[in-house]
């Protein structure tokens, strides 16, 4: 199929999706106004976001893996995986963003990187977001776990924190409430931690306070159990984060169990500091990282027991992925040596342009909605969470919300005959661009954008070419550059990532405005 044609069977198939939603709206309301919609009981959502977890890392997608993930693989097996997903970045606070607004976070100030603990808010206030749509929908809704979006901590001296990376607390006024965090943006409720776990202030915060500020500070380590030397709570253990969150969840479960709701629940591992507990330690029979995948696989676990434990199991929509692929922090030689591949048969890690960066598992399961056992290929992005709950709950989107999201609904369903996607749009953490449609994904860059080799610095020293194309039906390893043979790929598929930018969007709807100025041609 051609550029051209999938580009025709997309903007049809979203046209359709628009046009019967807003005729389901005017069938309940009597007007046709975007924002609303035909509020009907939806099942429970909750999305669960594994930190810096490998698509090799999870049993049903690496017939060769070394790690046994029996709660995910059970999910797979009881609804459906989906072999082509993808993060809306390589590194986490962008795709973030991209999963809870629908819009891809270049869009944005943060070009590149990732925000530290202490960054001001990344989504601004007036932007809907998923948990905000949903709880107009009648739902009650969580946030459990890593932020990472920013929020603005209030000072004593007046000091505005800044992007910069700035690990100081020195500022902050610990006994005041935070102001712009997630419920100021469409939670109920949030327990958790500001950023990374390797990222300071080590404090709980509960909705909008600090639930025991910091009272010293502690040296940084290194290695598995890398984090960085600053101000920690009493009674703060790393260790203890992703069982401490775990509880929470289930009890944010049993609290709403007799009305819809929306838990997120974004994990703090398998991300550094890798620090598995108890009965993982040495399980896995590959190290540390193995044994904290295992943790993790746990923690989905207890979340599945609860929602059985409450009479949710058929009422629920789950989904589990990860945020970008693995890190290196995991230490791909040693994994490698054991027989183990985090990024599966794929190019590159954490960070990078090249899919080891940013295709990762996506497994969904719902009972009498999502045929159990099923696989699609199709391929998807993060920020189709805001489409897809839209159509399942009957809520029309405003064209400035969700400009990067689209309706997977049929892919969960088995029914999709056309692409649920036109193209999708990668992002490296040095603020590097790819696209991908169909068969070809065209980099524009030389190198992988990166930590892998080779290196942003040693591309250019080497003077790589500036563009790399690749069939990854026939090179899913992307170590053949076809750019030279395939001048036509590489001008339909510029010109359609400048219609992107320059649209504001990459959905049908009336043209956004960007941010800021999005130089995507960066090589």
């Amino acid at each position: 199929m051609t550029i051209s044609a999938v580009r025709g069977l997309f903007m049809k198939r979203r046209d359709f999706i628009r046009h019967t939603s807003m005729a389901a709206a005017a069938l309940s309301s009597g007007a046709l106004l975007p924002g609303c919609g035909t509020r009907r009981r939806g099942p429970n959502i909750v999305y669960i976001l594994a930190d810096d977890l490998g698509y090799g890392d999870v049993s049903c997608l690496n017939e060769s893996g070394k790690i046994s993930t029996p709660a995910i693989d059970r999910l797979a097996a009881e609804g459906v995986r989906f072999t082509d997903a993808h993060s809306g970045s390589a590194v986490c606070t962008p795709t973030r963003y991209g999963i809870l607004t629908g819009r891809y976070s270049w869009r944005t100030r943060l070009q590149s990187g990732v925000l530290t603990g202490y960054a001001p808010p990344l989504i601004d206030a007036g932007r809907l977001t998923v948990p905000d749509m949903l709880r107009r929908q009648g739902y009650t809704t969580g946030c459990v776990g890593k932020w990472h979006l920013g929020w603005d901590w209030q000072t004593g001296d007046d000091h505005r924190y800044t992007d910069a990376w700035e690990e100081t607390d020195a500022h902050v006024d610990f006994s005041r409430p935070i102001k712009n965090g997630p419920v100021t943006r469409g939670f109920d409720y949030f327990f958790g931690i500001a950023a990374s776990l390797d990222m300071t202030p080590y404090v709980y915060i509960e909705n909008d306070r600090v639930l025991d500020p910091p009272d010293r500070r502690i040296a940084g380590t290194s290695g598995y159990e890398f984090y960085r030397e600053g101000p920690i709570a009493p009674g703060f253990s790393h260790e203890e984060v992703l069982p401490e969150c775990t509880r929470r969840a289930e009890a944010f479960i049993r609290k709403h169990r007799s009305r819809p709701f929306f838990l997120y629940l974004p994990l703090s591992a398998p991300h550094t500091p890798i620090l598995p507990t108890g009965g993982f330690k040495g399980k896995s029979g590959i190290g540390p990282y193995g044994d904290f995948v295992l943790q993790c696989d746990h923690t989905v676990e207890r979340i599945l027991t609860a929602l059985k434990e409450n009479g949710l199991e058929d009422t629920t929509l789950v989904i589990f992925t990860s945020d970008n692929g693995c890190s290196p922090m995991a230490d791909f030689p040693d994994l490698a040596a054991k027989g183990h591949h985090p990024s599966y048969r794929f190019r590159g890690l954490k960070a990078d342009i090249y899919e080891g960066g940013h295709r990762i598992p996506f497994i969904a399961r719902w009972p009498g909605h999502i045929p159990a056992g099923s696989a699609c290929s199709d391929t998807i992005c993060l920020t189709d969470l805001m489409a897809t709950a839209a159509e399942i709950t009957g809520f029309v989107l405003p064209d400035d919300a969700g400009e990067d999201s689209v309706s997977i609904l049929p892919g969960l369903r088995g029914e999709n005959s056309a692409p649920l996607r036109e193209a999708v749009v990668h992002h490296s953490i040095n603020g590097s661009f790819s696209i991908r449609q169909g068969k070809w994904k065209l980099e524009f860059c030389p190198g992988s954008g990166g930590w892998s080799d080779p290196m942003p610095a040693k591309a250019r020293r080497e003077n790589l070419p500036p563009l790399q194309l690749y069939d990854l039906s026939a090179d899913i390893g992307e170590r053949k550059n076809v750019c030279t043979e395939h001048p036509e790929v590489v001008t339909e598929l510029t010109r359609l990532m400048e219609r992107y930018v320059t649209n504001g969007r990459s959905t049908p709807g009336i043209e956004q405005a960007n941010d800021v100025e999005v130089n995507w041609r960066k090589s």
